[in-house]
């Protein structure tokens, strides 16, 4: 009798904890528990790997000097406005969940920063090895993925004692342009995010799935395309729901027809990309960063270029990053003579005025590098024909699509998935442009501002270029076993934009 009543119990105890913990993989899946992560924002959160963390890194530069505690009140009163940043990640089989941090200490968060000792003149070094070492430092998943490293006393390179905040913010809460958005509201006068509708009652799984994976196919990313409007719409509803589609009769559209046929072949162009020219910045990374940048280039003079070149400033200071690798490789004993290189360039699929809602919604644009054209005009007009091309075309939705469905995907199948743009890719690169004035924060100006976005799969170089307060600055990151050096990468930037100046000059001029 007692064996029975003892087995009973063990019986009632296991029906327990079965049911609790079929409870909260239920509530987890349907995002009942917290706020349910998108897919495209786990696929993010899930790409992490031993070579390449998905961190967003950027510093700030400050005079004059700002403290702990001013930084701490700032991030305190603004930035924890923005949910995101008081939330834990909590992963499931199925995903993974924002839920608020219980045990949240901005202390753990907002940090002070000792850099190595440094000779006089050479305190940018010391920055620049300690933001490549944190650049692999991965955070703490059991609390907020964001962390603040202030240097109080840093000097400047013009002698100037200030500051250096080294910021770093895990991918899956957000792209460069709604971090863009967080830093607005976080600068003196900066504006409160707008205040967040409560959520109407979820209607279980059906109203997820619309949220996170039909919905990055419509209405997110649609408004981007412009002229293709309700025709691009109702394909990429078909890419959600192929059965839908063809119920709707979508042979009978022309332009329907037109935009599946664009879809068709720029997701082909994805899948056979040919392989990136064998350069020695392509490989297998290591286990560790080098960081490097430069001065400004006055943005005054990158525009008097283009304009009389008929060229965008993007244009001119893509040709620049394509001349200062191609001079890389050559100082180096390669012949980069007719060689390319491919950079995948992320491109916003957002309303600009929804970039307070943080998550990803950029697609991936992969751009060819002309590295191994040597005349200057040559080289930019050979930009300028390759971004025209990239016009009208779905590439960029496509590749967000791809991650969305990556998000679906347990963890292997989606590094399987991912590499084919890691296999023919050698660099990512940002274009940004900030505020044409220099920002204030916490009553110090920004003087210099840069950020890098992080490198998946086995890419090894990361390029930043990112105008603010009147100047352009060229920033690299890589990896350093396959570029140990990346300084004279970025030591070619200004040289290249003075050549293509030059030789501007010395074309003939029309009245």
């Amino acid at each position: 009798m007692v064996t029975r009543i003892v087995a009973k119990d063990a019986a009632s105890h296991a029906a327990r904890v079965v049911r609790k913990n079929v409870t909260a993989a239920v509530s987890g899946t349907l995002g009942l528990s917290g706020e349910r992560m998108t897919k495209v924002d786990t696929a993010w959160l899930r790409m992490d790997s031993e070579s390449n963390l998905m961190m967003i890194t950027g510093i700030w530069v400050l005079a004059p000097g700002i403290t702990h505690q001013a930084l701490s009140e700032r991030a305190g009163e603004r930035l924890l406005k923005y949910r995101r940043f008081g939330q834990k990640v909590v992963e499931d089989t199925a995903g993974a969940t924002w839920v608020d941090d219980a045990d949240f200490d901005i202390a753990r968060h907002v940090v002070i920063e000792k850099l190595r000792r440094a000779a006089k003149g050479h305190e940018q070094e010391a920055l620049q090895d300690r933001v490549a070492e944190l650049a692999m430092q991965p955070l703490d998943r059991a609390h907020p993925l964001w962390q603040f490293h202030l240097i109080e006393n840093y000097r400047l390179p013009d002698g100037t004692l200030g500051s250096a905040m080294i910021v770093r913010i895990h991918h899956c809460i957000a792209d460069g342009i709604a971090l863009i958005s967080v830093t607005m509201s976080l600068i003196d006068g900066g504006a409160a995010p707008p205040p967040r509708a409560p959520k109407a009652a979820r209607n279980g799984l059906e109203d997820w799935i619309t949220d996170t994976l039909i919905k990055p196919f419509t209405d997110l990313t649609v408004k981007a395309l412009g002229k293709a409007g309700d025709s691009a719409a109702q394909v990429l509803q078909l890419l959600s729901d192929p059965q839908k589609g063809m119920a709707g009769g979508m042979a009978g559209s022309r332009g329907m027809a037109k935009v599946a046929l664009q879809v068709v072949s720029d997701l082909a162009a994805l899948a056979l990309m040919p392989d990136d020219s064998k350069t020695r910045l392509k490989g297998k990374p290591g286990r560790s960063k080098r960081v490097a940048w430069c001065q400004p280039i006055p943005l005054d003079e990158v525009k008097a270029v283009g304009k009389a070149l008929k060229c965008s400033v993007n244009d001119v200071l893509l040709s620049c990053v394509a001349g200062a690798i191609g001079e890389y490789l050559k100082s180096h004993g390669d012949d980069p003579t007719g060689q390319e290189i491919r950079a995948m360039v992320p491109v916003n699929l957002r309303p600009l005025d929804q970039a307070h809602k943080l998550g990803n919604r950029f697609g991936l644009a992969p751009l060819v590098l002309p590295i191994g054209i040597d005349n200057p005009v040559e080289r930019v007009y050979e930009v300028r024909r390759r971004m025209a091309a990239m016009k009208g075309s779905y590439q960029p939705l496509l590749a967000f699509s791809l991650l969305a469905v990556a998000g679906l995907l347990i963890k292997p199948a989606q590094d399987v998935m991912l590499n084919l743009f890691g296999k023919k890719t050698t660099a990512v690169m940002t274009n940004v442009p900030g505020p044409r004035e220099k920002i204030k924060f916490c009553g110090s100006t920004v003087e210099q501002n840069l950020f890098w976005v992080p490198q998946s799969g086995d890419v090894g170089l990361g390029v930043s270029i990112l105008s603010y307060g009147g100047g352009v600055q060229f920033g690299v990151i890589t990896d350093s076993t396959l570029c140990p050096d990346p300084q004279a990468i970025i030591d070619e930037f200004t040289p290249e934009f003075a050549k293509l100046s030059i030789v501007t000059m010395m074309l003939p001029w029309e009245d």
